[in-house]
């Protein structure tokens, strides 16, 4: 019978606690950056020209149809050699982890203002609107309600994103769990606790995403 021992693992607690510490930092980051490259892809697609509407869909398949540890293996190591200079590992997990959630982010953002009724635009111009200020003032507040919960959605799945990036060597909560095996030989305890730790980071996460989902079919 296996005899656990989490005394030993939790002798070298202060290494979980800087993976935390690091995949909160990438994921804050990257939920960041997506955001402003989801709503520029957004509003690319939604625009009038084609060149731009082309552009930014091909951007969002390159990003949804590929594997992301794939991206993030591409961008370590063959992104410098195209550019002829080396990037971090830090900065290549960055870079990747924000592109590939603000596509994702794009397609949020866009179904949400498609799912506003045509007649509130056709309402905000009959009283003088612009399209800037129909979309400020009318249609990006009801857009929001209606894309919150999946964009909460898929942002707790960027939180488990992060731990791809023990790939190439970023200090997140998985690859440090990795090194606590390394030191103490026990990895049913330390992938455990780091599941518990995943799990407790989650969890609230998951049930805010629920809750406002519950809201919103009550209101409407």
């Amino acid at each position: 019978m296996y005899h656990w021992d989490f005394y030993t693992v939790l002798q070298s607690f202060d290494l979980f606690l800087i993976g935390i510490w690091a995949t909160f930092i990438y994921t804050v980051g990257s939920i960041a950056i997506g955001v402003v490259v989801g709503l520029l892809t957004c509003f690319a697609r939604l625009s009038r020209f084609p060149a731009l509407r082309i552009l930014a869909r091909s951007y969002q398949e390159l990003f949804r149809c590929t594997p992301l540890l794939v991206q993030i293996l591409w961008a370590y190591y063959a992104l410098p050699m195209v550019l002829g200079f080396s990037i971090s590992n830090t900065t290549a997990g960055l870079l990747t982890l924000s592109l590939y959630v603000g596509s994702f982010y794009a397609e949020i953002f866009r179904g949400g203002i498609n799912a506003v009724d045509k007649g509130q635009r056709e309402a905000a111009a009959a009283i003088g609107m612009s399209g800037p200020q129909s979309m400020r003032y009318i249609i990006m507040p009801q857009a929001v309600k209606k894309m919150l919960p999946a964009f909460i959605n898929q942002s707790v799945i960027q939180v488990k994103n992060t731990s791809l990036l023990y790939a190439i060597s970023i200090a997140e909560l998985t690859y440090m769990t990795s090194v606590v095996n390394s030191e103490t030989y026990r990895p049913l305890e330390s992938y455990t606790l780091a599941a518990i730790m995943y799990f407790c980071m989650l969890f609230p996460l998951t049930q805010i995403a629920d809750q406002f989902e519950r809201r919103m079919r009550r209101s409407d």
